[in-house]
């Protein structure tokens, strides 16, 4: 069944959005440019309380969840009926920006409180999510929160460790999380009715084109990978040139070699170096031992496993020429995520209700929305991002096209809450 939407009582109040990102921008960490704000710190800690504030001050019955998700109710007609979910997340990586993740948080609780203020009641109940820890970490792991409530954080994830041998389980419990219970926190698929999140596209597709609004087609795939070089230390000054076997030479070339397989994607695909570390680190000693960092990203699964043979096999090819010895490291972050078809239609419909032009985009970023899509249908509101720039100070989204967006997402919402569950979970 569709119903009409008053599009109009439902507009954001543009004046409470640009006030919330402020006052939440206000929350980070003065030791470094930009908004730090990363999982776990202190400037994440108190930023917590702020976001359960705003949700009180919306009118959501709110509540901490064991993995540290916030989680705001808008009661519905029938508390029984599968819930609506939207949210995303407000940490930031290091140096990071004022809009990434925290739009879709802000935007969720602004469609919440407008609801609630223009006395528009759903058939079921709103839930507002912030979800923790969304960001790639230290444990390197990302998506923390909404992996627990996917019911995919597993006991190995709390194994890892950061730079300093630091458990993720300690970590969270350190946070005041319950790390045990998370793990069986999962929500039940027949539970949820439909997940639609605002987001900044994070890229230049929108702002090039004119458009106003995304609607997302899928969630990229994010494979990382770590090479370790092993070759042989030697005096700089009296070991020839075709008797070395340089360990930091060839991952030099790993590099070039990962950013030329990028290059050649014939979709959307990127390839991208995080950092290389070398030992002994002396200008006078042949290395002996270098490690390399990095991802491949696209929403072609197929591009994604080529993408990862052709790697691994020019890599050893040029370090077998050079006598370097190598090991890699797989570690898939996600598979690539479409969104539900029927969400997409009404997003699109709802952008077309308010005279907004959209495209039709990927997401190269991941998201919490790809673990949610294990749930129920699941889809992707983006505004435009200027210059395309994010997980950087520059990070600007314009306060007009975050109400736009957000009002895109309250529309969605209200047309998903009269329509029959599509039968397609991820």
């Amino acid at each position: 069944m569709t119903v009409r939407i008053d599009l109009d009582r439902l507009a954001p109040e543009p004046e409470r959005l640009s006030r919330r990102l402020d006052e939440l921008a206000a929350f980070h960490d003065p030791d470094h440019a930009g908004w730090s704000r990363e999982v776990f710190s202190d400037p994440y800690r108190a930023s917590r309380e702020w976001v359960r504030a705003q949700m009180i001050e919306a009118g959501l019955e709110t509540t901490v969840d064991p993995a540290g998700n916030i989680i705001g109710r808008l009661p519905g007609k029938d508390a029984s009926a599968p819930a609506l979910v939207t949210g995303s997340h407000t940490d930031t990586v290091r140096q990071g920006g004022r809009f990434d993740g925290i739009v879709g948080v802000i935007g969720g609780i602004e469609v919440a409180q407008r609801l609630r203020e223009t006395g528009t009641r759903l058939e079921r109940d709103l839930l507002v999510v912030d979800f923790l820890g969304e960001e790639a970490n230290e444990f390197g792991i990302s998506c923390l929160g909404s992996r627990s409530i996917a019911g995919i954080l597993a006991p190995e994830h709390l194994e890892r460790t950061d730079g300093t041998g630091l458990r993720l389980g300690d970590a969270m419990e350190g946070f005041g999380l319950s790390p045990g219970a998370a793990l069986g926190s999962g929500w039940r698929a027949r539970d949820v009715h439909g997940y639609v999140e605002l987001h900044v596209e994070q890229g230049p597709l929108l702002e090039r084109s004119g458009h106003g609004i995304g609607v997302v087609t899928a969630i990229a795939g994010i494979d990382r990978l770590l090479v370790h070089f092993a070759g042989q230390t030697g005096h700089a000054g009296t070991t020839p040139m075709p008797d070395r076997h340089d360990a930091l030479v060839s991952a030099a070339a790993a590099v070039l070699t990962v950013e030329r397989v990028g290059c050649g994607a014939p979709v959307h695909g990127v390839a991208t170096l995080g950092s290389i570390d070398s030992a002994p680190r002396s200008m006078g000693v042949i290395t002996d031992e270098a490690r390399l960092w990095a991802e491949i990203r696209s929403v072609d699964g197929n591009w994604l496993r080529g993408a990862q043979k052709q790697i691994v096999d020019e890599i050893a090819a040029e370090a077998g020429q050079r006598g370097v010895g190598v090991d890699f490291e797989w570690l898939t972050d996600q598979d690539p995520v479409p969104t539900d078809a029927l969400v997409q239609d009404m997003i699109a419909g709802a952008a077309d209700g308010l005279g907004l032009d959209w495209k039709a985009v990927p997401s190269g970023a991941g998201h919490d929305a790809a673990h949610l899509a294990r749930l129920g249908p699941m889809g992707m509101v983006f505004i435009p991002s200027v210059g395309g720039r994010s997980h950087c100070p520059e990070e600007l989204t314009e306060v007009a096209d975050i109400a736009r967006g957000t009002h895109v997402l309250a529309a969605t919402l209200v047309d998903l809450d009269h329509r029959d569950k599509p039968v397609s979970i991820q």
